[in-house]
């Protein structure tokens, strides 16, 4: 958990700045585009934490922690769903938020790995 700690504190130096940036481009919706991707990302990066912590402390796989899997995935792709359908979000910037948050996580955990 430490290291997805220091992911959400190094995500929100690096998103808000971005969102403010992209605010300039002429793309609507960007900057809560953005915004949205990196808070989904963090979100299901929790989650994820959440999951392998509950299938580690046990010997096997528990049923409950594989249906949570698959129901932060469901839910993860009716929200992506339902955002770009309402035209609330830009799918760019969605994106854009993901990769953030998906390289920093890849960051942070070779330097976990390192130290270690």
């Amino acid at each position: 958990m430490e290291l997805i700690k220091k992911v959400n504190r190094t995500s929100i130096i690096i998103l808000i700045p971005l969102a403010l940036i992209s605010f300039f481009i002429e793309w609507k919706k960007l900057p809560v585009s953005i915004l949205a991707g990196g808070i989904l990302g963090l979100a299901n990066i929790k989650g994820l934490a959440w999951g392998v912590e509950g299938l580690l402390g046990s010997h096997k796989a528990n049923a409950k922690m594989v249906i949570f899997s698959m129901f932060r995935l469901l839910m993860l792709c009716i929200i992506i769903s339902m955002l770009v359908y309402l035209k609330l979000v830009n799918i760019f910037g969605i994106l854009i938020g993901f990769t953030v948050i998906f390289t920093l996580l890849i960051i942070e955990g070779l330097k976990y790995a390192k130290n270690s």
